[in-house]
């Protein structure tokens, strides 16, 4: 059950012993030039590398580790309609026009994914359906009420109210008072999309780099990105690398920092399946730190739950997530953990992500704040777009209010931990 690594150096989850089989590559020595370097093996290197080979360019991918060994092939596979705040608060922020501009991109984003894993037939067992489950009762009304301002002013009419009575048929527990399904959000198998979408770069031809992490970049003329053995000069580099890339660029530290969130794999369920989720669908209910799950293609239930706030992941992830777990279903107090495991996902302020120019030449996109699956892989679209001139979608998510955390390089970290600690802490009582 530890979050050791296996042998193809991706952590010991389900998704690893899972995975479509996936070749090795080096690590970068010596030289090499390309028209652009992207740092960051997961969803959005990728699909940023995929859409600017097929256009012609010389693209470089770097990956610390092994290609989508970080939070791409570590998640929920959950897909959350819109963006990580909803329409209220981005009415709020950035006014209706540009709220309902966002909606229409996350939009475009989900269908994006799903011609995405059809045009280059990606294995990653994409199943609708998402189930958003309220803990307090104080919250049903709200939910029912946002559903229907979806159907009414954003012209999405997915997404059905649930009464206690009716997630309870669904999702075997008493620990909600109702919500919403979302039938047009879904899940899917995240590393098998990750490496799909590797596979589909190289097809086009991008080289990847494995083990050769980016410490440094300078952006004299053609901008140079050095790893220990080697180095890539580039006219164009897009830093991909989210929470993990802590450390490597000032600009996107005080930006987006990291968090660690944990999964653990049940033994197969068999007939019980259909007592835990009825309907295949995942859910995610409405607290702070979430719980999050599904049922997994061979009936085994994939939860998560709890986080940590260091950076380095818990020794026994699947004893730590066992109690969420059982607070939520206590009929599976019988039931065998197979798989463990954690991730670092990057955070921001605002939970909206962290979409900027750097520098003439240096683009990002980051701090998709768990929103990953279905906005990761369009991001990295965009920022194709972009490097080719596109700038519309871009220039868009630059507006997106994402302030730097506070605190400055010393204090940014102890003071993210306390605030999420007493935010998870209120969120129990």
């Amino acid at each position: 059950m530890s979050d050791a690594l296996t042998e193809n150096g991706h952590p010991n989850s389900w998704y690893a012993a899972t995975a479509t089989p996936f070749p090795d590559f080096p690590p970068l020595k010596g030289t090499v030039r390309a028209d652009v370097c992207v740092i960051g093996g997961g969803y959005t290197g990728l699909s940023a590398a995929l859409h600017l080979a097929e256009a012609g360019l010389d693209v470089v991918v770097l990956e610390a580790a092994k290609i989508g060994s970080g939070a791409s092939g570590r998640n929920g596979g959950q897909i959350h309609t819109g963006q990580r705040r909803d329409q209220d608060w981005l009415e709020d922020k950035v006014g209706l026009d540009m709220a309902k501009a966002l909606w229409r991109l996350a939009e475009d984003a989900k269908a994006d994914l799903h011609a995405l894993i059809a045009r280059h037939a990606i294995d990653c067992a994409p199943r609708q359906g998402l189930i958003m489950a309220d803990h307090k009762p104080g919250y049903v009304a709200h939910s029912h009420a946002y559903a229907r301002k979806l159907a009414d002013v954003y012209g999405y009419p997915h997404v059905d109210p649930l009464s206690r009575e009716e997630v309870r048929e669904l999702v075997g527990t008493d620990a909600y008072y109702g919500g919403v399904i979302d039938r047009d959000g879904g899940h899917l198998h995240p590393l098998n999309l990750a490496l799909g979408i590797a596979r589909a770069a190289v097809t086009a031809g991008a080289r990847l780099y494995e083990h050769s992490r980016a410490r440094r970049i300078e952006e004299n003329g053609r901008v140079k990105v050095a790893t220990r053995d080697g180095l890539v000069e580039a006219e164009w580099v897009l830093e991909c690398g989210d929470g993990l890339q802590d450390g490597l660029d000032a600009r996107v530290d005080r930006h987006v920092m990291p968090i660690a969130n944990y999964i653990a794999a049940t033994e197969p369920l068999g007939a019980r399946a259909k007592s835990v989720i009825a309907n295949d669908a995942a859910v995610a209910d409405s607290r702070f730190v979430i719980n999050y799950y599904r049922l997994s293609e061979d009936g085994r239930l994939l939860f998560g739950g709890g986080e940590s706030y260091t950076r380095r992941l818990r020794a026994d992830p699947g004893a730590f997530v066992r109690p969420y777990m059982l607070k939520i279903f206590p009929q599976l107090a019988d039931v065998r953990i197979d798989y463990g495991w954690g991730g670092i996902l990057g955070i921001t302020m605002t939970r909206m992500p962290f979409v900027r120019r750097l520098g003439p030449k240096v683009l990002t996109a980051a701090g998709y704040s768990g929103q990953g699956v279905m906005l990761a892989p369009y991001f990295g679209r965009i920022l194709a777009e972009a490097v080719a001139g596109q700038l519309g979608r871009f220039d868009l998510l630059e507006k997106l209010p994402v302030p730097a955390f506070p605190g400055g390089p010393l204090m940014r970290w102890p003071l993210l931990a306390a605030g999420l600690s007493y935010y998870a802490l209120r969120d129990r009582l």
